[in-house]
C-alpha cells in the first residue's frame, strides 16, 4: 500500500508535470524543465543537502515517471532527450522496477547487535537462546556473529536488558524473497531473476527510492495519435477514486479513452473456469488446489517454488479473459490494465494481448494533469454488468468466495499477502502434499487483496468497505 508521504507526493507532482508538459505546445522543454521547476533557485531545500542535489533525484524521478531505468543513465543527457526518445518508443520496457540510486540512502546492511546496555549476566540467556551459535562472550560480554546469525531475533527477546537491538533494512525487510542486496557503493540493487514484483519494496522505501518504470507517455501518445485505446480496469479500483465506478468510466474516457471495460467481467470467466477445475481434481483426488490470479505468485511458483506447481490453478487470470475478449472484437485495439500494483507489469510481458499497465497513482496524476474531476461526471454504464463475486475479486477471500459460489465442498484457506512467513507456509503444504482441513488455497499476494497493492491511494480497510457495498448490489454470478 503506498498512501501518501512526502515521497510518494514528489512521484505524484513529478507526474502531474509530465502529464502537463505532455499535453502542452512543447513537451521536451517541459520535461527538460520539471526539477528547475520544482527546485527554482533560492528554494528552500526540503530532503537533502543541496538545492542541486534535490534537482538531481528529481530528475532522475521524471526519468523513471517517462519510463526508463535510472540504472541506464547517461547523466548527461537531458530530460528533453528522455522526453523525445519516450514518445519515439515502439514497446515499454520489461523490467517493472527501477532504483534511484540518489534517493537511496544507502542504508547499513541488516543486523543483529550488542548495544551497550549488555550487563554481561551470569545467566546469559541469549547464549542458550540462540539455535545457531551465533553468540559467544567476549571480556564478560556478548558479541554476535554475523556470519552465523540468522536474524530470528530470539536473543532480542530473551535480553532481559534489551541491550540486544536490530538495524533494519525497510526495502530488505520487506522483500519476501531476498531478492534486494547492496551494491559496492551501498546502495539498493534488485536481483531480477529473484524478484517477484510483488511491490513492497516500492511501498516500504521511505525515501521512496525505488520506482516503477511508468509506461504512461506510451499510452498517452497512442491515445494522442488518434489510436483506438481501451482503458481494463481492475476490481480494486472501486474505492480508490472519489465517486461511483461508473462515474470513473466517464472520466476515464474523458482522458482520451475509446472505451472501458471491467476486468470482474473476467473474473467471471476465471471463477466458471476454476470452479470446474477444482471439482476435476477433487475428483482426481487431488489434496489441494491454488489460484492462480495473483501475478506476484505466479512469478514466485515460477522463480522459487516449484515444489507447489503441481497444484496451482491452471486457470488464466481475468485480465487475460478480458484483454483476450478486446483483442478479439478488435484486434488493432490498444489494451491498457489500469492497475493496482507492479506485479501485473510482468503478466503484461508475457500475454501478447495486454499493450500496457497504467497504475492507480499514474491514474490519479492523470485526472489531475488534465483537470478531470471524477464526482462532477455523468455515469456511463458497461456493456456487460460483471458479478458480485467477479467484483469482489479484489479483496481477501473474494476468489476462494468467488469458487465457492459455484462448486461444491470446497473448503478455503487464505493466504493474505506473501511474506517469508507464509511462502514458508506454502512450501510446507507442497512438500507434504498437505493442507490440513482445507483443499482450496487462495493466494494474495498483498496483505487485504489487490486493494492493498503498492500502487493504491485509498487506505485499505477504507476501499474494501466501499468495493464490498457496490459489489453486493451486483448480481449474483451464473454458472
Amino acid at each position: 500500500m503506498n498512501i501518501e508521504t512526502t515521497a510518494t507526493h514528489l512521484k505524484k507532482e513529478i507526474l502531474i508535470r509530465l502529464v502537463k508538459a505532455f499535453f502542452s505546445e512543447d513537451f521536451e522543454s517541459g520535461a527538460r524543465l520539471i526539477p528547475f521547476d520544482m527546485r527554482p533557485k533560492g528554494s528552500e531545500v526540503t530532503f537533502r543537502c543541496c538545492i542541486h542535489k534535490e534537482r538531481a533525484i528529481l530528475k532522475d524521478r521524471a526519468i523513471a515517471g517517462l519510463g526508463f531505468l535510472i540504472e541506464e543513465d547517461d547523466e548527461r543527457k537531458s530530460l528533453r532527450d528522455y522526453a523525445r526518445e519516450a514518445c519515439e518508443r515502439k514497446k515499454p520496457l520489461e523490467i517493472p522496477l527501477t532504483v534511484l540510486s540518489e534517493a537511496c540512502k544507502g542504508c547499513p546492511s541488516n543486523r543483529v547487535y550488542v548495544t551497550d546496555l549488555c550487563q554481561g549476566c551470569v545467566a546469559r540467556p541469549c547464549v542458550s537462546t540462540c539455535k545457531f551459535s551465533a553468540i559467544s562472550i567476549v571480556n564478560g560480554r556478548s558479541v554476535i556473529d554475523n556470519a552465523k546469525c540468522k536474524h530470528c531475533k530470539m536473543c532480542i527477546q530473551s535480553c532481559p536488558y534489551h541491550a540486544i537491538a536490530k538495524i533494519s533494512v525497510p526495502c530488505e525487510d520487506s522483500c519476501p524473497v531476498g531478492a534486494i542486496f547492496k551494491n559496492g557503493k551501498g546502495a539498493a540493487t534488485i536481483d531480477f531473476n529473484k524478484c517477484i514484483a510483488c511491490g513492497k519494496c516500492v511501498s516500504a522505501c521511505p525515501f521512496g527510492a525505488i520506482h516503477e518504470v511508468s509506461q504512461i507517455i506510451d499510452i498517452l501518445t497512442h491515445i494522442k495519435k488518434g489510436h483506438k485505446t481501451v482503458a481494463m480496469i481492475a476490481p480494486s479500483i472501486v474505492g480508490q477514486f472519489p465517486g461511483n465506478v461508473y462515474q470513473l468510466k466517464a472520466a476515464i474516457k474523458k482522458c482520451g479513452f475509446a472505451d472501458v471495460v471491467e476486468v470482474a467481467e473476467g473474473a467471471d470467466v476465471t471463477t466458471r473456469n476454476e470452479a470446474r477445475e477444482f471439482e476435476e481434481r477433487m475428483s482426481e483426488k487431488a489434496p489441494f488446489m491454488t489460484t492462480s490470479c495473483c501475478a506476484a505468485y505466479n512469478n514466485l511458483v515460477e522463480k522459487h517454488m516449484k515444489e507447489i506447481k503441481p497444484y496451482v490453478s491452471n486457470t488464466k487470470t481475468p485480465l487475460y479473459y478480458i484483454a483476450e475478449k478486446v483483442k478479439k472484437q478488435d484486434p488493432s485495439a490498444v489494451t491498457v490494465f489500469i492497475s493496482p500494483c507492479v506485479a501485473k507489469r510482468t503478466e503484461a510481458t508475457r500475454d501478447g494481448n495486454i499493450d500496457y499497465v497504467m497504475n492507480f497513482e499514474e491514474l490519479g496524476a492523470l485526472f489531475i494533469g488534465r483537470n478531470i474531476e471524477v464526482m462532477s461526471e455523468g455515469e456511463e454504464k458497461f456493456a456487460v454488468e460483471s458479478s458480485k463475486q467477479g467484483r469482489k475479486f479484489g479483496i481477501s477471500s473474494g476468489v476462494a468466495q468467488a469458487v465457492s459460489a459455484l462448486a461444491k465442498d470446497v473448503k478455503p484457506h487464505y493466504i493474505d499477502g506473501l511474506t517469508k512467513e507464509s511462502i514458508r507456509e506454502l512450501s510446507q503444504y507442497a512438500k507434504s502434499g498437505s493442507c490440513p482441513g482445507c483443499n482450496l488455497i487462495e493466494v494474495m499476494g498483498c496483505k487485504g487483496g489487490c486493494v492493498g497493492g503498492n500502487a493504491v491511494i485509498n487506505r485499505n480497510k477504507s476501499a474494501t468497505q466501499t468495493l464490498s457495498a457496490f459489489a453486493d448490489g451486483s448480481g449474483q454470478i451464473k454458472e
